[in-house]
């Protein structure tokens, strides 16, 4: 785990490489309450044996959006933020899903500050984000994530 000072920590470590954060492993559970909680019941996703038999894969998949929700969890898991009272969740620029993300998989996020901007109140963090599946070389998720910091 990183510890990160409130803003001048995030502002000290502005275009480095900050931390990777623990693997989580994906579910067909976890796979299938995603789906429950975005109405999002394509096949390749929940629907096992018909995986086997018609996808390329040959089992499901996580959504790609699953694989992007992760990344608070990971964050959460990497990072001490020591006087940042509330940190939010701004938005995202560039995201892309390189890979896909087969059931099992163990995935973790490489997380890069790529800029701190400062706010009137807070300031805003800038991450280059690549979440990676254990054995694979190709990225299953590569994004910037913008997270507002307030101490």
């Amino acid at each position: 785990m990183r510890d990160i000072a409130g803003i001048a920590g995030f502002q000290a470590l502005a275009g480095q490489h900050v931390a990777v954060s623990d693997w989580l492993t994906i579910t067909q559970q976890r796979i299938d309450t995603f789906a429950d909680a975005t109405d999002d019941h394509q096949w390749i996703h929940v629907d096992a044996g018909r995986c086997a038999r018609e996808s390329p894969y040959g089992c499901t998949v996580a959504h790609g959006f699953l694989t992007l929700s992760l990344l608070p969890a990971m964050l959460q898991g990497a990072l001490n933020m020591a006087g940042i009272r509330m940190a939010i969740n701004y938005g995202l620029n560039k995201v892309r899903f390189p890979a896909p993300v087969p059931v099992g998989s163990r995935l973790r996020a490489r997380l890069d500050i790529l800029s701190v901007e400062d706010l009137p109140e807070g300031a805003q963090v800038n991450w280059a984000v690549t979440m990676e599946r254990e054995g694979d070389a190709k990225p299953v998720c590569v994004a910037e994530f913008l997270m507002r910091c307030y101490p």
